[in-house]
């Protein structure tokens, strides 16, 4: 972090570096679920046994570099006046470790509570068919999935993802921290595959991938349900959360 510091202004740290850090954590760790579909490796670990061509997953991938570098990196740069009011920073010291702990759980929690309701928000019949079905284009998900979509969602999963850094003002070590956590979280969810070290098998509140059909407001798609830490429930105009089942 000291060389960093050293060679880069805070500006761009929370920007370039940031939005490079995300894409090298991103298409690392999505890669290699594309390569296990594309050369038939661990197919007994598949959700699916359908399976995308070539042409298919490249075309997720050009689009995606699209999407970042016109979208992800632009909100970016636009923000970071936003998290510098808020009280972000990247001097020396390092937080203890405890606040950087007890942030990012904090951050998991609020990112699962908007994400959950806002999914549900993007299965009603109008905001599906004119949004949320570009996710879904890829019935059967491979890691890079997990960012495949509209812009306007990406819009929306950046919010979700950056509200509670942006509350609470964090170090950016901890900001970079919960951005490859949550990468990695999502990634994996949307693997499409189930391996014995999957992390759903060792943490009860994790949710694994799986295949399912959503039905809601008369829109049908067939794709993976997006994980969730917590089942999120409206219950006599009260918000309650009980532990999810590891199937949605």
């Amino acid at each position: 972090m000291q060389l960093l510091i050293a060679n880069f202004t805070e500006f761009q740290l929370a920007t370039v570096i940031t939005f490079l850090l995300h894409e090298t954590v991103f298409f690392l760790s999505g890669l290699p679920s594309l390569l296990f579909e594309r050369f038939g490796l661990f197919a007994k670990y598949k959700i699916q046994k359908r399976s995308n061509t070539s042409a298919y997953q490249n075309r997720c991938v050009l689009r995606l570099i699209l999407y970042h570098v016109s979208v992800n990196l632009p909100v970016m740069i636009l923000s970071y006046p936003a998290f510098k009011f808020m009280g972000l920073r990247s001097s020396l010291p390092l937080p203890h470790w405890t606040v950087v702990v007890s942030q990012v759980l904090f951050y998991f929690v609020l990112e699962d509570f908007i994400f959950y309701w806002g999914h549900r928000a993007l299965h009603t019949k109008w905001l599906y068919k004119h949004v949320h079905s570009v996710h879904h284009e890829y019935a059967t998900p491979f890691g890079l999935t997990s960012e495949y979509a509209h812009p306007a969602e990406i819009l929306f999963l950046g919010f979700a993802t950056v509200v509670g850094p942006a509350l609470t003002g964090p170090h950016l070590f901890t900001l970079w921290l919960w951005m490859v956590l949550r990468v990695l979280e999502t990634v994996e969810a949307h693997s499409g595959y189930h391996f014995p070290w999957s992390p759903s098998n060792f943490l009860p509140l994790y949710a694994r991938t799986s295949m399912t059909t959503i039905t809601e407001c008369c829109t049908q798609s067939q794709g993976t349900m997006p994980r969730h830490l917590f089942t999120w429930t409206g219950c006599s105009g009260r918000t309650m959360v009980i532990a999810r089942q590891r199937d949605h």
